[in-house]
């Protein structure tokens, strides 16, 4: 790191505080990889059912590779590989799939699929599932696919006096995996007062990594004059960072996809920024903020971690088998002469 130049007077001394973990998670890791590896083998075209993940610089630099991004299965030609994100698909997505003959790579995170499972098995048991999450978030509208009947959203602690269900003696929550864990807390226990029977999920919904990138933010916001969040708008856990950064003492805080949009107001009397990304946000835009920084003064960068995170999925069972077919490596790396054209991985 270079050195932060000498102050002069009544100038604040400029720092970063870098949060780690920050960045790409496991599941949009192997979400991302998945399209550059369906390109690499399949070549051009490969379609997308929605955002891969929810970041404008990878869905834009998929395009300029090969990837066609559509909203609707229906938009897939017949026949076509088509590539699920990581958000998850209701049961009837792959029904339409199957109906237009399309080769499909589930790319849903490892994660969600278990929070589906967790519904079809209490839907199965005749549970009144309450779902915590957003509405119209496609991770909310996948899930709540896999039993619309038995799940009813709750979004946020504002909602829970409208929750209705048939046996207070027969209810679950479960939640999004990209929420504010002290909301969701907090929506938990609001339910509770009205639900005391009421179960909890078999293991924690809401993603180690979510749970990470905001307990960074909670153990620097008090430091900091200003909190650069780098994510997009469309992105749940993100957007949450932010809201976080406020909660627990950040003087401001913003949300921005590049170091462009920074606004160079915000630095305005500012002494420490701290800096993270949400979980689908590549390093590179981070390094861009960190250099927009470092060009104005906030050249002493110091790191706060908060966990530390080894986990890596493997690709989805259907890309592994076409690229050992293939000859070609189904590890989470590229081969030759994709690597050296710039993997977002």
């Amino acid at each position: 790191m270079r050195s932060t130049p000498e102050p002069t007077e009544n100038e604040p001394v400029k720092r970063v505080l870098l949060a780690a973990p920050r960045g790409y998670c496991a599941g949009v890791d192997r979400a991302v990889v998945t399209v550059e590896k369906a390109l690499e083998l399949y070549g051009p075209p490969v379609y997308v059912r929605k955002q891969i993940v929810h970041n404008k610089h990878v869905v834009t630099t998929l395009e300029k590779r090969g990837a066609i991004f559509v909203d609707e299965t229906e938009q897939v030609p017949e026949g076509a590989t088509v590539v699920f994100s990581a958000h998850g698909v209701a049961p009837v997505v792959h029904e339409e799939a199957q109906a237009l003959s399309l080769k499909t790579i589930d790319a849903t995170c490892p994660l969600v699929t278990k929070v589906h499972r967790e519904a079809v098995r209490f839907a199965n048991e005749d549970y009144d599932i309450l779902l915590i999450g957003h509405e119209g978030h496609e991770e909310v509208i996948g899930t709540s696919g896999e039993a619309p009947e038995h799940i009813t959203l709750v979004d946020g602690p504002e909602d829970v006096a409208n929750v209705t269900v048939r046996d207070p003696e027969k209810v679950v929550w479960l939640s999004q995996t990209t929420l504010s864990v002290d909301e969701t807390l907090e929506t938990v226990r609001l339910l509770r007062e009205r639900f005391p029977a009421m179960q909890d999920p078999p293991s924690d919904d809401i993603c180690y990594a979510t749970q990470n990138r905001q307990l960074a933010v909670k153990q620097m916001a008090a430091d900091c004059d200003l909190m650069i969040v780098v994510g997009s708008r469309n992105s749940s856990n993100s957007v949450r960072l932010v809201e976080v950064a406020l909660e627990h003492g950040a003087r401001a805080g913003h949300l921005v996809d590049y170091a462009e949009e920074i606004d160079e107001s915000w630095l305005d009397g500012v002494a420490t920024v701290g800096v993270t990304s949400g979980a689908s946000v590549p390093e590179v835009l981070v390094r861009g903020v960190l250099d927009f920084l470092g060009e104005r003064g906030y050249a002493d960068v110091r790191p706060v971690v908060a966990a530390e995170e080894s986990l890596v999925f493997s690709l989805p069972n259907e890309i592994r088998r076409d690229l050992k077919a293939a000859g070609m490596s189904d590890k989470m790396t590229h081969d030759g002469s994709f690597a050296a054209s710039g993997s977002l991985h």
